[in-house]
């Protein structure tokens, strides 16, 4: 690693209290002068170094850049040859984590930005993703086995790994929407997407790309007006934690769980969560704008053990799949 990287993973390592450049020096195994340089390149990227006579460098406190370093650093031992990337800008990390799997990457990668420009959420709708308030990630899996046989249990593997990495990171308890949104204070705070490539000759799957997308600041003058009424952030005025600390958090929870993708291993947390079950819904399997006759009405009653969402209909019981319907949970 370069001084500069070996520096900002010092300085990561020890928020909350300085360190002297003399001790980082002696730490590395070079020259003050070449720390001095290495923190101004730091500040540079955008990075926020305190510096104060006799005391040393800090990051501040409010200094919340993904970084490689950062993320790294607090990702299990054992996964840490997973291919990491963290961009400043892209159009879609999923497309990007798609882009990479057709030049070979091999399956665990993680892409990360601090902004995306053509975010993507379910049936073709965008994802708003500001740059610096939110965390933007996509992991591409070649699955092996099992892991192919029932698509939708990434996702809902994923929305478990992220209620999970929240009750760690900041102690609180968030709430699964069937299939693919995490909720937070009663705000949606969360999407997932996942999309998979087929191979034509095998017919099974060839890769796939899980895309997670969380708001974690509320962006500077409010959310967009067509999702005010529903969006919200995980860190508020008085609640906050470095966003490396949360990406590593939900790496670690997605990484755990596909190695062994058992519902056995997450579907009761899953119920448990869910702010569906045992609530009235309205559902469709058409994909247009529709109409309120067009819907149709239920109380969702379980989720199964392959994540589709059983509904109880004028006495008989259907099962939803994702991708097949629209659903709306009736206040």
């Amino acid at each position: 690693m370069s001084v500069k990287t070996d520096v900002l993973a010092l300085l990561e390592a020890s928020r909350g209290k300085d360190l002297s450049g003399q001790d980082i020096a002696r730490e590395l195994g070079v020259s003050r002068t070449a720390i001095w340089k290495a923190v101004k390149s730091l500040e540079e990227e955008g990075y926020q170094v305190k510096a104060a006579n006799n005391r040393g460098y800090r990051l501040a406190d409010h200094s919340d850049l993904l970084s490689e370093v950062g993320i790294s650093m607090k990702i299990k031992e054992k996964y840490r040859d997973r291919q990491l990337v963290v961009l400043k800008k892209i159009d879609s990390t999923n497309l990007e984590a798609k882009r990479r799997a057709l030049e070979g990457a091999e399956s665990g990668l993680l892409v990360l930005a601090e902004e995306q420009t053509a975010g993507k959420g379910r049936k073709g709708r965008g994802f708003y993703s500001p740059e610096g308030t939110g965390i933007y990630m996509s992991f591409m899996f070649r699955p092996e086995g099992g892991q192919a046989e029932h698509p939708v249990l990434i996702t809902t593997a994923a929305a478990v790994a992220v209620a999970r990495a929240l009750r760690q990171v900041l102690g609180e308890e968030a709430q699964i929407k069937w299939v693919n949104d995490v909720y937070l204070r009663d705000r949606k705070v969360c999407g997932i997407l996942t999309e998979a490539v087929t191979d034509f000759e095998s017919g099974g799957i060839d890769w796939l790309v899980l895309g997670i997308g969380i708001n974690y600041r509320e962006p500077k003058g409010g959310f967009p007006e067509d999702i005010r009424d529903r969006a919200g952030a995980v860190c508020t005025d008085s609640i906050k934690v470095p966003r490396n600390d949360l990406v590593a958090a939900v790496a670690n929870q997605v990484y755990d769980l596909y190695e062994n993708l058992n519902p056995e291993n997450f579907m009761d947390d899953y119920r448990a969560w869910s702010n569906v079950i045992g609530r009235e819904v309205r559902f469709s399997s058409g994909y247009a704008k529709l109409q309120e006759d067009e819907w149709q009405w239920g109380t969702a009653i379980d989720i199964d053990e392959e994540g589709g969402l059983i509904v109880q209909v004028e006495g008989e019981k259907k099962v939803l799949r994702t991708g097949e319907i629209t659903l709306r949970v009736v206040e």
